[in-house]
C-alpha cells in the first residue's frame, strides 16, 4: 500500500518531482524519462506510468529553461517508438507460445483471425489513437503483436503515433504549462489527463457494444 501510495503522489505531483531531480542530478533526469517513457510503452506490465502528464509537465520545464526543447523532444521520441516496437515483439513471440495454438484450449482459432483482420484493417488508427489513452497505449502494440499485425504496417504507425504524441502533448505543456491558471490547476489538469481519455473508451465501447446486436 505504501508502494501504491507513492506512485500515486508521483503521477499527481511529477512536476514536483521532476524538479527535485533535476536540481539533484541534472542532466541525469534525461535517462529518467527515457526509462519512464520507455518502461510504460514497451512492458505490458507497466501501464499505470504517467505518460501523458509527465510529457506536459516536460514541455513546461522546457519553457522554463529547465530542460532542453529540442533534446527532450528527440529523446521522449525515441522512447516512445522503441517501447512500441518492444512491447510489439514481446506480444509477436510470446502469444504464439502462450496460447499453444490449437493445441491449447485457451486457444480460440477463430477469435484469433478476427483479431488479425481487425488489426491489418484499423490497427493503425488504434495505434495512433491509443497513444494518447493511458492503459490502452501500453496493451495496443502487445495485442498487435500477439494478432500478428505485419511489422512494417505496425512500424508506419508507431512511428507517426509516437511523433504525433511526444510532440503534440509535450509541445502544449511548452506553450501553455507556465500560464498561471494552468499552474494553478495543475493537479487538476493531470487528473483530467488520466481520467478524460480513459471515460471516452469505455463510452465508445459501450456504444459499439449497444449497435452489434441492432446490427445483427
Amino acid at each position: 500500500m505504501e508502494t501504491l501510495a507513492l506512485l500515486l503522489d508521483f503521477i499527481v505531483h511529477v512536476d514536483r518531482y521532476l524538479q527535485q531531480f533535476v536540481a539533484n542530478y541534472g542532466t541525469g533526469v534525461y535517462a529518467l524519462l527515457f526509462a519512464i517513457i520507455f518502461v510504460e510503452t514497451g512492458l505490458v506490465v507497466m501501464p499505470f506510468l504517467p505518460g501523458d502528464s509527465l510529457l506536459f509537465i516536460v514541455g513546461a520545464m522546457c519553457g522554463t529553461g529547465l530542460l532542453s526543447l529540442p533534446m527532450a523532444l528527440t529523446l521522449l521520441s525515441i522512447a516512445a517508438i522503441a517501447g512500441n516496437q518492444t512491447n510489439y515483439t514481446i506480444g509477436r513471440y510470446f502469444g504464439p507460445k502462450v496460447f499453444q495454438w490449437e493445441n491449447s484450449r485457451f486457444f480460440n482459432k477463430k477469435a484469433f483471425d478476427q483479431a488479425h483482420a481487425f488489426y491489418e484493417r484499423y490497427g493503425g488508427i488504434t495505434i495512433v489513437l491509443a497513444r494518447f489513452m493511458p492503459f490502452a497505449r501500453t496493451f495496443a502494440p502487445f495485442v498487435a503483436g500477439v494478432a500478428q499485425m505485419t511489422r512494417r504496417k505496425f512500424t508506419l504507425y508507431d512511428v507517426s503515433g509516437g511523433l504525433l504524441w511526444v510532440f503534440g502533448v509535450t509541445l502544449m505543456g511548452y506553450c501553455f504549462g507556465n500560464v498561471p491558471w494552468v499552474q494553478h490547476n495543475l493537479e487538476k489538469i493531470i487528473w483530467g489527463m488520466i481520467l478524460l481519455p480513459g471515460v471516452l473508451a469505455l463510452y465508445g465501447a459501450w456504444k459499439g457494444r449497444r449497435k452489434t446486436p441492432a446490427q445483427a
